[in-house]
Order: structure tokens, then sequence, then C-alpha cells
């Protein structure tokens, strides 16, 4: 039951600010349990968000 449309700009905006969020945090995480520096955290949480961002979100359904 989905009650707004999925094209809206705003709509994709937001959720993937949310997949940009959600994998900063599993990559700088998972980075932090390994022992890795901060910078090497960043990098990490930076890649993961793209992945994210750009594998999940942005393939067709």
């Amino acid at each position: 039951m989905k009650h707004y449309n999925e094209d809206c700009s705003l709509c994709k905006l937001m959720r993937s600010m949310a997949f940009t969020g959600v994998g900063m945090g599993i990559g700088a995480g998972v980075a932090y349990l390994l022992g890795a520096s901060r910078q090497d955290m960043v990098y990490s949480g930076i890649v993961v968000a793209a992945i994210l961002i750009f594998g999940l979100a942005g393939r067709n359904k």
C-alpha cells in the first residue's frame, strides 16, 4: 500500500539520503571493528554507500 508517487524527485532524494546514511554506518562500523584508521573508516563508508545507492536502489524492478 504505497500512498506516494515513486517518481517524485523529492522522494528519490530522501530515499537516496537514507541509503547513504545506512551505507555510511555499515561501512564505517565494519572498518572500525577491523581496527581501521578514521580516514579509512570514512573511505569504507563512502564505498559501501555508493554500492547501496547505485547497486540496490538504482536497479530496475
